[in-house]
């Protein structure tokens, strides 16, 4: 398994801006990953819900392009003790694209290209408080920072924030994923320091 580092050493933050508590401010932005870059052209990504009875709802790059697309900032929190303010993205709601899908779940299993995993409440992907996001500052998303797209949920560890996404599956009870079943927190929110089991 790889080796993260629990954190850097950085700048105290700016007046007015505030932490969640033991995190310092940085003005670039990291790059952490559990794993090698997938490089997924835009002809080849998709992206697909798939509810807990097994109905599949797919969207490639054509379609989600076609989506009304918002452009959020927000402030990132990583696991690792590292935060950005104020960063600039473009996606499409999670409302959006899951405004049509019948569930009775409450539960959401996040997968990537590359096979990582993250999982968290179907509520926190809704009511305005997650994207899957495909540029960045301007600029179409790195693959680094998880380009062609990724998922955004930036009120919980960036962890949650699965780069590379390709899809969610919507499921009745909850399941660990990559770094949940590897000891991290089951829900990560950073105003609670909820970083490992226990915390």
């Amino acid at each position: 398994m790889p080796i993260i580092s629990r954190g850097f050493h950085g700048r105290k933050p700016d007046p007015g801006r505030k932490l969640p508590p033991g995190q310092y401010e940085t003005f670039d932005f990291p790059v952490l990953s559990a794993g090698p870059t997938p490089r997924v052209s835009r002809d080849d990504w998709k992206f697909t819900v798939t509810t807990e009875s097994g109905a599949r709802h797919q969207w490639d790059w054509g379609r989600l392009m076609a989506l009304p697309a918002e452009r959020p900032t927000v402030d990132l929190h990583c696991v690792t003790k590292w935060s950005k303010f104020g960063t600039h993205w473009e996606g499409v709601s999670l409302d959006v694209l899951l405004e049509d899908v019948e569930t009775e779940a409450e539960f959401a299993l996040v997968h990537s290209y590359g096979g990582y995993t993250t999982n968290l409440p179907l509520e926190d992907l809704l009511d305005g408080k997650a994207w899957i996001a495909h540029r960045y500052d301007g600029e179409e998303l790195a693959a680094e920072h998880g380009g062609p797209a990724r998922l955004l949920v930036p009120h919980l560890y960036l962890w949650k924030s699965a780069k590379w996404v390709s899809g969610i599956q919507l499921m009745l009870e909850d399941e660990a994923g990559f770094w949940e079943s590897a000891g991290y927190h089951e829900y990560g929110d950073p105003w609670r320091e909820q970083r490992y089991q226990g915390d």
